[in-house]
């Protein structure tokens, strides 16, 4: 611990945010920069404390108890920041961590919430010591191309350019075999390339990444949808493993009266769309749905709820609300709430910054369930019928949504995007492999061991354990490539 009363005499301090009226003109990063005295002085505060709850995470007890999936060395590489060795910081976070500049970025950050500070004052700021580790070695050149020393002459099929592809891929690369990594949309990076807005990743980070994986000899082949394009089958015959990597891409529909009418998208549909659209044409093209000028009503209080009010603003919307039908989170961590769980409380994200500095309020309402949209008669949306409700119990202990009687209340509405979360993966593909899926409709496959029912073919990420968070993606992905590793190789030496 290089300073011994840092988390006595240092506050915790984060990069100022742009301006949240100036930054709705254009699409780039929220956050601004901070020197790297501030970055060295915050480092100072991470204790070195005896058991470090922030870099290890149980999958078995997630999301609630927090903690870096990836078990990233965090007091080591926070130590060698404020020694100023980031060079050697790099190093030790690119042991567990193939893509920091991701999760450094777009990760809510468990480590934090299982900091030891964070019992009694607030926990070190980890996520922005690991997006300033990983884009100072850019910066510097020491992030380059890693060839692998041999190949095994095995060759592995990758299905998803997602975070837990990417990782699986990068991870099998490194043991020497031949990866093949197939995505059925025209760029590479899944959900990091078109299921999160710009503003809170570049894609040319995504791609810097993509073109480093491929100076190491990982194969990509885009516009190639596997059980449509090629079969499963063939895929099945031309290499030696598989791993799905394919995501829960099935979102959750709304049951309600109304649902059928013209304006009402999936939020995934919204915001790739959009993505496509500006790296093709800065939306010159107009191939996107756009919000300007129009009453939006997202319902949804996610991250991917927030992203669909940022993205809408930037269009220039006449409004935007948020629905959320479960309650708000208190202000601070409740006695009930303990560490190191995952600490539920308020949080204002930017969309909900940039709702507040332009609307004057926060776009979300909370205990709201919606019961009918309205159209007009050319099938267009025109409103959204809500409710309020209360939680109760029922006698077999089950949480049911009860109606408050003369809540009713209309949203005007020109847009509603759907953003309540995904079921799983699609069904089409799993069948085509013939897999088995669990009660969720996940492709079965033990967490650690990641093989499905059929041998020599592997599954990982969102597809196998259900939405989740890109860094437990990359914790999949890479587990489930040493599991390959060993089935290929009858060993593996991969970490």
């Amino acid at each position: 611990m290089g300073n011994p009363s840092g988390f006595l005499k240092v506050e915790r301090a984060l990069p100022q945010d742009r301006d949240a009226s100036s930054r709705l003109s254009d699409w780039q990063e929220v956050h601004e920069h901070m020197e790297e005295a501030e970055i060295q002085q915050q480092a100072s505060r991470c204790m070195d404390c005896g058991v470090p709850f922030c870099q290890s995470a149980v999958s078995k007890y997630a999301p609630a108890v927090a903690g870096c999936p990836v078990n990233n060395l965090i007091p080591e590489w926070n130590d060698l920041i404020y020694r100023g060795r980031w060079k050697e910081a790099l190093e030790s976070l690119h042991k567990t961590n193939n893509f920091p500049e991701f999760t450094g970025r777009v990760c809510p950050a468990p480590c934090e919430g299982a900091c030891v500070l964070g019992i009694n004052a607030d926990p070190v700021t980890i996520k922005h010591h690991e997006v300033a580790i990983i884009d100072r070695g850019f910066e510097e050149g020491w992030v380059v191309a890693e060839h692998p020393k041999a190949r095994s002459g095995k060759t592995v099929a990758v299905i998803g350019s997602g975070p837990a592809g990417l990782a699986a891929a990068a991870q099998l690369n490194k043991a020497g075999h031949l990866v093949t990594v197939y995505e059925r949309a025209d760029r590479i990076g899944g959900l990091l390339m078109y299921g999160i807005p710009n503003m809170k990743l570049q894609k040319e980070l995504v791609q810097r990444r993509v073109d480093l994986l491929t100076q190491e000899g990982i194969v990509f082949v885009t516009n190639t949808e596997v059980g449509k394009d090629i079969s499963a089958e063939k895929i099945e015959q031309n290499f030696d493993a598989v791993m799905l990597c394919v995501g829960a891409t099935v979102p959750r529909d709304l049951q309600a009266p109304g649902r059928d009418l013209t304006g009402i998208h999936f939020a995934m549909d919204f915001l790739h769309r959009n993505t496509k659209s500006l790296l093709d044409s800065k939306h010159k093209d107009g191939d996107f749905i756009n919000a300007e000028g129009k009453n939006v009503v997202v319902i949804g209080g996610g991250d991917t709820g927030t992203d669909c009010v940022g993205t809408s603003l930037r269009h220039k919307c006449n409004s935007v609300v948020q629905l959320e039908i479960m309650p708000q989170p208190p202000g601070a961590r409740q006695n009930n709430n303990p560490w190191p769980e995952w600490p539920k409380r308020l949080l204002i994200d930017y969309g909900q910054e940039e709702s507040i500095a332009v609307q004057g309020k926060d776009p979300r309402d909370y205990l709201v369930q919606t019961t009918k949209i309205e159209g007009d008669e050319n099938g267009q949306v025109t409103a959204v019928h809500t409710v309020d409700i209360e939680w109760e119990r029922t006698p077999e202990g089950q949480m049911i949504p009860k109606e408050v009687v003369g809540s009713e209340r209309v949203h005007s509405a020109d847009i509603v995007l759907l953003a309540m979360g995904f079921m799983g993966p699609e069904k089409s593909l799993v069948d085509q492999f013939g897999l088995e899926q669990d009660a969720r409709s996940n492709i079965l496959a033990e967490y650690d061991k990641f093989a499905t029912s059929k041998p020599g073919v592997f599954a990982a990420g969102d597809g196998r354990r259900g939405q989740s968070l890109i860094v437990w993606a990359i914790d999949e992905g890479r587990r489930a490539a040493r599991e390959v590793d060993a089935f290929l190789m009858g060993k593996s030496y991969l970490p």
